[in-house]
């Protein structure tokens, strides 16, 4: 029976003969066992066999971040190996040495590639225009081939592209309708098929479907699975629009897709590009709207199956169909299979199917689809039955969920979700705290970190491993260089306002509501080990610091007491008071821990900083320095004959650590200072080390622990500069002189040239040459430095350095390493760098002023350092490349925050017409005070601007703050910078900040208020606040109520803006979406608008009349955040009704047509393929379906059969296994005739006997048939 053509079937199709190309590689290795997914990804060529620009990006920048972290741990490790005995480690130094200069050789490679890739993407998205470069352009698809393919087609690509696009689609065409050719011909041409519509994307709108849907049905019916595969391939790249969908599914494209994703593992390409090809369909817009119910039952069945290889993709397009189109999902039954996929954890992108179902739960409409409305709980249900499972599998299983409940934690729509039930789900998530497993209740903490964005302190790990917190001495001193590190450049914090904040302060409320508190204190009781109790003991610290800091007062007061602890404590009958006694004890000594770290975390804190602490930081610093200095002759001579320097050249047995002591200290003093220079010849042999000349220092290898040599150079030219006779002892040295010689071999006009130049690219990279240059800041910081330069004519060698035109990195060094606080020539020098050389050198300098333009401004001071800054800075506003203009424009934007600088600023009256958007944010900032107001109104930028975002941009500015939510919430970690040398990467982005708005700037000054209120536009706002504040169904009035929103809540922040809302009852209205709205992301955004208005203290006192709560600091500043005092108003939500997924009477009518038949023998096979779908019949359908497939029925030759049998898989649920099993049953030669439309009508003349012969043989036989049939097959339907 296996051996002929009609008794074929379509899930077993035999191997097609033939040897295939490198290409057709076999699923399956020598031993049997089955290859790993991605090599089935490599089997077709296109869009398989060329990974894409953005894939080739992200994998050379993860191996990047891979040799960053090997390098980091050589340093470290070489670090390490210095405190030892050099003579003990020289072997393991010289070891991790070379694998350091291997990992810098690699990163340098590595980043070349990497900037290479970036401009090859560059030059794809923008093809020139010239006929020689679009050819060239076009062959860049060929560059990831191997070379030997790629100079042995190098003549065929040419031709090709000479040639007309539609005659080569003829000739491929042509190719294909040739008959009995080996698979790997019809798979080469399918692969240049695919090719030609890449390179020409408008070519798919010119098909003939008359002629290429024959062409791939042809395919579609091959024998040979690699050839189908290529089929379904062309056609997913055919897709143009719905039209081109409906075209393609009129090929019969629904029977063929589920009969090839019914097979076997056998036939994995065909499975893998078949399901490609239903997820094309999505990538169409209304695409979804023809994928047939049949397909995704099938799809289902994928899910379903444990084994498949093909799972998670299947999820994922499930997944996929239910943001596109939830009916869909639902009449298909799907919906289980995701809320299982969610809970069992097992599938790797839980969180994406978590996605889906909080899109779905936003709006009352999309809600109804869920039947339960407790599909979001799955995830806590292996928490809550974890008291049993102790494997590992089990742990990770645990912290898979745990991922996916945090994600849900993290949207509007899964929070308020998941407080329902008065906060039933986050119940059990805590009483879960009391299962005595380790394992559970370690990942339930963790889970609890991560949820309340809780980053544990620097010395958590040290306190974790179980030393005491009095030991730690870097604890004590972090307020104090939490102080020193204060120094920067100071910002409004009013302009940073952080919604995350508001949104950690609501979970954390939610949390301690639920119990979090006493479920962490009966943690605390019964610790399961010491580990898991200091862990608790942390969080339970963090969390009461937390509340302290985000919660109003009425919920902090009664936490820190912690008064279950306190009445344990005090009873003195009880054992457990010792444990109580105990646990306070831990909790006060974390919190004062805490609070001595608390300036270095990036919560914001109720307490006040003031400058006393700095005074009093400073003050003891300068105490310790100066009796540093007040070293006695004799410890001084011994400190410097200890240091090794004046016994022997050899700088590796020096103890430089000692050195940087003296250098910091005693050499301060004028008199050990003299005796170094004149006596002891100490300042002599170590400024000898650093002459170029002599080759010691610039030969060191540039590593981290090496930086300490560049670090007391720096240290030692500061301490000489400090004194006349240092000053002179340094100018007449030959380092000065040998250093201005090495530079002067890149001035041209120097006329000194070298074999092998000191400050060569390799030397720079692989030495601590650069570091001269560090030496030269130093320098420079100094206006006595400065004058040595001038003397050796150093500044006139960088100004002709800076001319180069093939040294950007020597270029980069040398700006990167001076200093230009002082007037003078190093200031003429980087505007110059900034106006004349490359891009990358011209945004690299421009970034560098940050640090000056941000500082405060020094009225006094004409030539202000600031100023100097800011006015270069407008200059390069005017620069040709708009990537330099965007980076000036967000230093300039950083600047505004001080109000001095924001009005130089104004002062300098820069012209951003020509910039459009990038501009808008910069000119936004000068709306904030009365002289940026008025020069705006000067150019009539107001109220063009003004009715601008009345009538779109406060819709935008939607989008914008949900996106950048989202991105906040989602706490994706930043990728580490591995530039090395020098930092020239971008500002760190920051999310979760509410971004500049129109009318909260116009609200700052009195002009801006008048205009507001003589245009009217606020009283606009509030009227559409108050008509459509209860909106539920039409997107766009949802999207118009938020701007709205955004909009008041801006203008309410201020304190000029308070009048606003006293004037009408716009609060009420907000208050009211955000207790009452149905739309769950409606709620979120009156809920962060109320927090904006809790920032002024007269929006507080208003927010307090509606029975919600603000927070302020001791100083009685209002910090932004606000909860109601009746809490669980916030999470009162209206049930819903499931959506019924009842059939329609229509179905109803064709599933019952599908399962009767006239014929007595069709109809029993019908109802045997109906009872595959359940679980207690599914054995013995399989074993009479079995018998009767023996017996040779005619119905299993029938197209109307089979399309009866489809209907009967449409309308009900099976298992993947019982769907290839039902479908093999039928011979091959149905489906050519359903395909190619040529069915005959079924001949009801045909022979009645036969029929009737088979059941009454059916019948007597039925008992041994259903033993004897094909037991393995029924087994495994059953099993399914």
């Amino acid at each position: 029976m296996a051996g002929s053509r009609t008794q074929a079937s379509y899930a077993t199709a035999r191997e097609a003969p033939g040897s295939f190309s490198s290409q057709l590689r076999p699923t399956t290795s020598h031993d049997g066992r089955l290859k790993p997914d991605f090599d089935t990804h490599a089997i077709i060529v296109g869009d398989d066999n060329t990974t894409t620009t953005e894939q080739r990006q992200a994998e050379l920048q993860d191996q990047i971040e891979k040799e960053t972290k090997i390098k980091i741990g050589s340093e470290n490790l070489l670090e390490a190996l210095n405190t030892k005995n050099a003579k003990n480690t020289s072997n393991q130094r010289l070891q991790v040495e070379e694998q350091l200069n291997i990992s810098n050789k690699k990163l340098a490679q590595l980043k070349s590639g990497l900037a290479a890739e970036i401009q090859r993407a560059k030059e794809i998205k923008s093809p020139p225009a010239e006929a020689q470069s679009r050819l060239s352009y076009l062959f860049r698809r060929n560059l990831s081939r191997s070379p030997s393919r790629h100079l042995a087609k190098k003549e065929e690509d040419k031709d090709e592209e000479t040639e007309s696009p539609t005659f080569v689609l003829a000739e491929i065409l042509k190719a294909l309708e040739t008959a009995g050719m080996q698979p790997e011909y019809y798979v080469e041409r399918a692969n240049a098929l695919v090719d030609l519509f890449k390179r020409h994307p408008t070519l798919k709108f010119e098909l003939a479907w008359s002629i290429f849907g024959i062409r791939m049905q042809t395919m579609l019916l091959s024998d040979s699975r690699e050839v189908v595969a290529a089929a379904y391939r062309i056609m997913r790249h055919t897709f143009t629009d719905r039209k081109s969908l409906q075209i393609i599914r009129a090929l019969h494209t629904d029977y063929l897709v589920i009969l090839s994703l019914v097979k076997d593992s056998k036939a994995a390409v065909e499975r893998e590009q078949a399901l490609k090809f239903v997820r094309a369909f999505l990538d169409i817009k209304g695409g979804v709207e023809e994928i047939s119910r049949s397909v995704v039952r099938i799809l289902v069945a994928v899910a379903e199956h444990t084994d498949d290889r093909l799972r998670n993709i299947a999820t994922l397009t499930l997944a996929e169909i239910l943001v596109k189109k939830p009916s869909l999902l639902v009449e298909s039954g799907g919906m289980g299979t995701l809320t299982d996929a969610l809970g069992e954890g097992n599938y790797y992108a839980a969180e994406s199917v978590g996605s889906a179902f909080v899109y779905l739960l936003d709006t009352p409409q999309r809600r109804r689809f869920f039947r339960s409305g407790h599909e979001l709980e799955a995830p806590f249900a292996m928490f809550t039955d974890a008291g049993t499972a102790h494997s590992h599998l089990h742990e990770e299983k645990l912290k898979a969920n745990a991922k996916v409940i945090a994600s849900l934690l993290r949207s509007w729509s899964g929070f308020l979700s998941l407080c329902t039930n008065d906060f039933l789900a986050i119940r059990s998530l805590l009483i879960s705290l009391e299962i005595p497993t380790p394992h559970v209740r370690n990942v339930l903490l963790e889970l609890l970190f991560d949820i309340l964005r809780i980053k544990p302190p620097s010395w958590s790990t040290s306190f974790l491993a179980g030393r005491r917190l009095t030991t730690y001495g870097r604890v004590t001193n972090l307020k104090n260089q939490a102080i020193q590190d204060d120094s920067g450049p100071s910002t409004d914090p009013t302009n940073k306002w952080n919604l995350l904040e508001h949104y950690v302060a609501m979970v954390l409320a939610a949390f301690l509501h639920a119990g979090l508190v006493p479920a962490l204190l009966k943690a605390e009781e019964d610790p399961l080990s010491l580990a898991l109790k200091r862990k608790t003991t942390l969080l339970l610290g963090e969390v009461l610091k937390m509340a302290n800091e985000l919660l109003p007062p009425s919920w902090s007061s009664e936490l820190q007491v912690l008064p279950q602890l306190l009445r344990s404590a005090a009873n003195f009958q009880a054992e457990s008071r010792f444990v109580a006694i105990g646990t306070i004890y831990q909790v006060d000594s974390v919190n004062r821990t805490l609070y001595r770290s608390a300036n270095t975390s990036n919560q914001p804190s109720k307490g006040i900083t003031t400058g006393n602490d700095a005074a009093s930081a400073r003050q003891a610093d300068q105490s310790k320095a100066q009796a540093a200095v007040q070293v006695d002759e004799t410890t001084f001579r011994t400190m410097m004959v200890d240091t090794q320097v004046l016994g022997t050249v050899t700088f590796q047995k020096w103890r430089w650590d000692l050195i940087q002591t003296i250098i910091d200290g005693p050499l301060l003093n004028a008199k050990r200072l003299d005796e170094a220079i004149k006596g002891a010849k100490f300042v002599h042999r170590l400024l000898r080390f650093y002459q170029p000349l002599k080759y010691r220092f610039c030969e060191v290898k540039n590593t981290k622990p090496n930086q300490r040599y560049v670090r007391a150079g720096c240290a030692l030219i500061r301490t000489l500069l400090q004194n006349p006779e240092g000053v002179r002892n340094l100018s007449d040295s030959k380092f000065i002189r040998q250093l201005a010689e090495c530079l002067s071999h890149f001035d041209r006009m120097s006329g000194l040239t070298s074999d092998s130049p000191m400050f060569s690219v390799e030397r720079l990279n692989e030495t601590l040459t650069g570091g001269y240059f560090a030496l030269l800041g130093a320098l420079t910081k100094d206006l006595k430095g400065i004058q040595i330069l001038e003397r050796w004519r150093v500044l006139n060698m960088f100004y002709h350095i800076v001319e180069l035109n093939d040294r950007d990195d020597l270029i980069k060094t040398l700006l990167s390493n001076m200093d230009y606080t002082l007037d003078g020539h190093l200031r003429i020098i980087v505007c110059k760098a900034m106006t004349s050389c490359s891009k990358e050198v011209r945004i690299f300098a421009t970034r560098l002023l940050r640090k000056y333009a941000t500082r405060p401004m020094q009225p006094t001071d004409s030539s202000s350092v600031a100023e100097w800054a800011i006015k270069s800075l407008v200059t390069q506003l005017y620069d040709p490349d708009v990537e330099v203009c965007e980076v000036a424009i967000k230093i300039l934007e950083e600047t505004c925050n001080q109000t001095e600088s924001l009005e130089y600023v104004v002062k300098c009256r820069p012209a951003l017409d020509h910039l459009g958007e990038i501009g808008a944010p910069l000119l936004l900032r000068f709306l904030s005070t009365s002289v940026g107001y008025h020069y705006l109104d000067g150019l009539n930028y107001i109220t063009g601007e003004m009715d601008d975002w009345f009538l779109g941009r406060n819709d935008t500015y939607v989008a914008l703050i949900e996106a950048s939510m989202a991105r906040a919430l989602a706490d994706i970690a930043e990728k580490p910078q591995t530039q090395l040398s020098y930092d020239d990467t971008p500002e760190h982005t920051e999310y979760g900040i509410v971004p500049p708005h129109f009318y909260r700037e116009l609200t700052r000054t009195k002009e801006g208020c008048k205009l507001l209120k003589q245009k009217g536009h606020f009283d606009e706002f509030v009227a559409n606040i108050r008509d459509f504040a209860m909106e539920k169904d039409d997107a766009e009035l949802i999207l118009k109520v938020k701007g709205c929103l955004w909009a008041v809540g801006n203008v309410g922040s201020m304190e000029l803006g308070a009048p606003f809302l006293e004037s009408s009852d716009v609060v009420k209205w907000i208050v009211k979406i955000a207790e009452t709205s149905e739309v769950m992301s409606l709620r979120g955004t009156a809920f962060y608008v109320l927090g904006l208005i809790s920032r002024s203290l007269h929006g507080q006192e208003i927010l307090l009349e509606y029975g919600w709560d603000g927070v302020v600091n001791e100083a009685g500043e209002a910090l932004g955040f606000c909860l109601p005092l009746d809490f669980r108003k916030l999470f009162s939500m209206t049930p819903w009704r499931a959506k019924s997924d009842d059939m329609s009477w229509k179905r109803k009518a064709e599933v019952k047509v599908a399962v009767s038949d006239s014929d007595a023998v069709n109809a029993r096979i019908l109802k045997l393929a109906t009872d595959l779908g359940n679980t207690v019949l599914a054995k013995k359908a399989a074993s009479d379906l079995s018998a009767i497939k023996a017996k040779r029925a005619p119905g299993f030759t029938k197209p109307a059969m089979f399309h009866k049998v489809m209907q009967i898989l449409d309308a009900h649920h099976f298992r993947l296994p019982a769907c290839r099993f039902v479908l093999d049953l039928f011979d091959k030669s149905v489906l050519p005739q359903i395909v190619l439309e040529e069915e005959e009508e079924s001949e009801e003349s045909e022979s009645e006997s036969d029929s009737r012969v088979l059941v009454e043989g059916e019948q007597s036989e039925e008992s041994t048939d259903s033993e004897s049939g094909e037991p393995g097959r029924a087994n495994g339907v059953a099993k399914a």
